[in-house]
């Protein structure tokens, strides 16, 4: 059963009806949210994939009743509950020094530009960064792309591991099926973790 979060390419939610005029907050407590992940990330109270994961742990009926920045505060809330940052007496840690994502990587790439490659089966818990439309699927590597905080570690307080990351390209086909526009391709960037040699070349 596909997270609730993980939406992508899953049917029967509507059409995406596009405001006119859309403000960039609907209330003045959306702004304040804002303010408060960028306060809670900058302090390093959380970090980017912690705060993801806390909305993935929402349960589906309130997921789906809440609006895009009641998630947001109900993340928040959950992992600075854990943390104890909301708890009396609380003592902050200095902020990171480091804004960025890169890492140096420990090993030298798996893969290069142009292999073809076949996405492992999406993790049933914990966070990830694979989509569920793009689990065991064929594509080729269309970017190499370096060494960064490996999210499935680093949400869950066990380090950053750094893992290179890839930009995959896979045929529309190959995602949706025949109800994919022909001569398509989605770019996925996605970790090495998530990747293992295709057993058959893939041509796209």
């Amino acid at each position: 059963m596909p997270d609730v979060h993980d939406l992508g390419g899953r049917a029967g939610f509507g059409r995406v009806v596009a405001e006119r005029g859309e403000p960039v907050f609907h209330a003045a407590w959306e702004g304040r949210v804002l303010a408060m992940m960028y306060l809670a990330l900058g302090r390093g109270w959380v970090n980017v994939d912690s705060f993801r994961h806390g909305v993935e742990r929402m349960s589906p009926p309130l997921y789906f009743a809440a609006s895009y920045y009641e998630r947001w505060l109900t993340s928040l809330e959950t992992i600075l509950s854990e943390a104890g940052v909301l708890a009396q007496g609380y003592a902050p840690p200095p902020p990171p020094e480091n804004g960025r994502f890169e890492r140096a990587a420990p090993r030298a790439p798996r893969f290069a530009l142009g292999a073809s490659v076949r996405t492992r089966a999406r993790k049933t818990h914990g966070h990830t960064r694979l989509p569920g439309y793009a689990s065991e699927k064929l594509g080729v590597i269309a970017r190499v792309r370096g060494g960064f905080i490996y999210p499935d570690t680093h949400a869950h307080g066990e380090g950053e591991q750094p893992q290179h990351l890839y930009t995959v390209r896979f045929d529309a086909r190959e995602l949706w099926g025949d109800a994919a526009e022909p001569a398509g391709f989605v770019h996925v960037d996605l970790f090495e973790p998530y990747l293992e040699p295709a057993e058959r070349p893939h041509v796209a």
